[in-house]
């Protein structure tokens, strides 16, 4: 067996509810017909998602949602199972939008994006005209989509899988702040007890990251712009302070906004001697990497994924990961079983929209898929529910007090 192989059977083997979904899927080819493109984080749990939906009869194509994040192995595994690949680690620019080229290029009638960038494509290269619907499993590519819907120029249905409650509660804040967490201390081998955390954004990702971090011993502080956050990060036991205030007072950095440049040059200036940065938002644009190019008299790999930026006056600061997704790039993404909720969720819906596609625009997770996988969750754990008694069904519908 390959590598690759063995990563995708470890995953399968840790995704229960993915695996019952697949069991129905076999007798029932609920997707019989359908060409499906994936455009997402390649890595051994999206092969099983995409052997599960190529059970379920649809043709399937995989390219990797970001440069840095496809697992080579992976990959070549997922293509001799029949699933067609067009991704690599480590391309350009170019060869990504070439690669998200081929994947429309088989006239896919359901697409399931992971930033928006595939949407995005299809719309700007005339692909669109087939695509009966699709699915976005991110934050940031939610905010594309709901720009999109917001100028009526998304021709077609696209499920908010983000935004539903058995993707976002889980993923997104244990998900991340396990992910991220892990992949720094892999890249850098340090201890996170004692370390003086900062986490930018306070998100459910965010939220994640800094009660993950708390757990571990940080120090952690939260950098928000919302007023509501800011509160439930100060009631949570968080110092929140300004990123002028925060840059001086850590020693690692994570941003986690979804917003571009929220550590920025003056930030950077006012950064002790030491300091890591990383970044568990989508795209590579929250730490302002020119402005450390900037300011770099050189740079050098000092260790897998982590670069040195020595400064003027002897400082040095540390980027992870070229700046993109540090849990993706630096590690194996979000734990297995937190992935088996989120793509459950992924997989129902594609078959929701094979039968019954809603009208063009953003749409949320129909509350019967979560509800699916959330039963089947307490099910593959033989964990219990209480139920209601007749007597209390009568109390709450009659809202009685």
């Amino acid at each position: 067996m390959s590598e690759g192989d063995l990563r995708i059977d470890w995953a399968a083997a840790r995704m229960p509810v993915l695996a019952e979904l697949r069991k129905g899927f076999v007798r029932s080819r609920p997707l019989l017909g359908e060409r499906v493109a994936m455009c997402i984080h390649l890595e051994a749990k999206t092969a099983v998602l995409a052997l599960a939906l190529a059970e379920a009869g649809a043709a399937v194509t995989v390219c990797g949602s970001n440069p840095l994040s496809t697992q080579d192995q992976v990959a070549s595994a997922l293509a001799e199972r029949g699933v067609s690949v067009f991704a690599r680690r480590g391309i350009d620019h170019a060869t990504y939008q070439g690669f998200l080229d081929q994947a429309l290029g088989r006239r896919p009638t359901l697409i399931l994006d992971d930033g928006g960038d595939l949407v995005e494509r299809a719309l700007n290269t005339g692909h669109a005209s087939e695509i009966k619907g699709g699915t976005e499993e991110t934050t940031t590519g939610v905010l594309r989509l709901r720009q999109l819907a917001r100028r009526r120029n998304l021709p077609f249905p696209m499920v908010a899988v983000n935004d539903g409650a058995m993707k976002h509660l889980f993923d997104n804040r244990f998900g991340t702040g396990q992910s991220a967490l892990e992949a720094v201390m892999r890249a850098t081998n340090i201890t996170l007890a004692g370390i003086r955390l900062v986490v930018v954004g306070f998100g459910d990702c965010g939220v994640g990251v800094a009660e993950r971090g708390r757990g571990l011993g940080a120090e952690v502080a939260v950098v928000e712009v919302d007023p509501v956050r800011a509160n439930v990060a100060h009631f949570d036991g968080f110092s929140v302070l300004s990123m002028d205030q925060a840059a001086a007072w850590g020693q690692l950095f994570i941003t986690v906004t979804g917003n571009r440049q929220v550590i920025r040059g003056r930030h950077l200036d006012k950064m002790q001697d030491g300091a890591i940065l990383a970044n568990a938002g989508h795209f590579d644009v929250e730490v302002d990497k020119p402005a450390l190019l900037r300011r770099a008299i050189a740079i050098e790999e000092v260790r897998p994924n982590v670069q040195a930026f020595r400064l003027k006056g002897g400082r040095s600061l540390y980027l992870l990961a070229d700046g993109r997704l540090v849990n993706l790039v630096a590690g194996d993404g979000h734990p297995i079983e937190i992935m088996d909720l989120s793509f459950a969720v992924q997989a129902l819906c594609l078959t929701y929209l094979a039968a019954t596609p809603p009208a063009p625009g953003l749409h949320p997770v129909p509350a019967s898929i979560d509800q699916e996988v959330a039963e089947r969750s307490l099910a593959a754990r033989h964990i219990s529910l209480e139920r209601l008694t007749a007597s209390q069904r009568r109390y709450m519908d009659r809202g009685a007090r």
